[in-house]
């Protein structure tokens, strides 16, 4: 596969290793490896029931963390493969990049950063490296999954140069102003496309927004127009389907040709200098600035509506009161965490909450606050 590949692409022969050495895997590419243990790890997992904007009870068709992990695969090996990159590093990085978000999505970081404030404060991106290179306990050899170190550079989207100088190697670009590979920038942007437009979708589905309300949003408007002339008779939720795959198809189109004009301006001729390039994978001027308008409607119409913001401060709450249980009482901490908790009270209460799921959050709340009847 290496030698379709452009030659700053990331390639397993020049990968910077495993934290770990194990001999190469028989059969498969060593992002391969890491891509499988990803996909087998109790995290990955448990995204089934961790929630994008709803809260996992609230419908059973809107989008999970699991389900968005894997839309944001799909998109960015799709852009890796018109860009003769590493769709292996590409899809690993993708289906990672969430593993260590709390539950109730965005809510829900925002209370436990909040409650760890005083204990070095909770970010996913953080957590989700902390979770492959840490929290995982399958292997007899080491903790965590043991991936790559490309892998895990993927991973980590943004970091404090405070973070960054207790993270060794995978810390560095931050604290030298250099970019990740190529396909981490396109996991990063594929992300973006993934869940602006599957939030559409949602919000749509919900009620919460409405097509008249789209109206005002250029990128999503020009589409409508478009599918509403073609198929007149159309269903609406057909027309809805159709409308957000031409979104995602523009944008996807917009970004490849863009990024393409970026590599050619610099004459690459590896990953090193890659790294000492600006940001390569973006989208064009016009592109950026419809998408910035996406973006600014969904945080006005869809993350502040009423109930929305009913359902994050139900989360806050959640969040908030278990942490300080599990911090006023030791104790109630399952014994995995509760022996780490000798040792990091705090950031051990913080790795029991982030793993969470939406449901399992709810009823531990319950079994510790709810007052019982006669």
């Amino acid at each position: 596969m290496s030698s379709a590949l452009a030659p700053y692409a990331a390639t397993p022969e020049r990968s910077r290793g495993r934290r770990v050495h194990e001999d190469a895997p028989p059969g498969r590419s060593e992002f391969q490896r890491d891509r499988d243990r990803i996909i087998h790890s109790s995290a990955f997992r448990r995204l089934e029931y961790k929630t994008q904007v709803f809260v996992n009870h609230e419908g059973d068709l809107f989008r999970t963390r699991l389900t968005h992990s894997i839309e944001v695969a799909q998109i960015g090996r799709s852009i890796a493969r018109r860009l003769a990159l590493n769709e292996d590093l590409v899809e690993a990085i993708s289906l990672a990049h969430d593993l260590g978000h709390t539950p109730f999505g965005h809510a829900g970081q925002d209370a436990l950063n909040a409650c760890m404030k005083e204990y070095g404060g909770f970010e996913h991106n953080l957590q989700s490296l902390r979770v492959v290179d840490v929290l995982e306990e399958r292997y007899a050899d080491f903790d965590g999954l043991n991936l790559c170190f490309e892998t895990r550079e993927g991973i980590l989207k943004h970091c404090s140069l405070e973070d960054a100088a207790q993270l060794g190697e995978v810390g560095a670009r931050f604290r030298n102003d250099q970019r990740p590979t190529l396909e981490a920038q396109i996991a990063n942007l594929a992300d973006e496309i993934a869940y602006n437009n599957h939030d559409v979708d949602d919000g749509l589905r919900s009620g919460l927004i409405t097509l008249e309300q789209l109206a005002s949003v250029r990128l999503f408007s020009g589409h409508l127009d478009e599918v509403r002339k073609a198929y007149p008779a159309l269903a609406e939720r057909r027309v809805i389907h159709e409308t957000i795959r031409r979104m995602i198809n523009t944008l996807v189109s917009d970004l490849i040709r863009q990024t393409e004009d970026n590599i050619r301006a610099q004459t690459l001729r590896d990953v090193d200098e890659v790294r000492k390039a600006p940001a390569l994978v973006a989208f064009g001027p016009q592109m950026l600035e419809l998408n910035r308008e996406l973006k600014a409607f969904l945080r006005t119409h869809l993350y502040r509506h009423y109930r929305v913001m009913r359902m994050s401060a139900k989360a806050h709450r959640i969040v908030s009161e278990l942490f300080q249980a599990f911090m006023s009482d030791r104790r109630l901490l399952p014994p995995q965490f509760l022996r780490a908790a000798e040792t990091e009270h705090a950031r051990s209460v913080a790795d029991y909450i982030a793993g969470m799921t939406d449901r399992y959050a709810i009823r531990e709340h319950r079994r510790l606050f709810a007052v019982e009847e006669n």
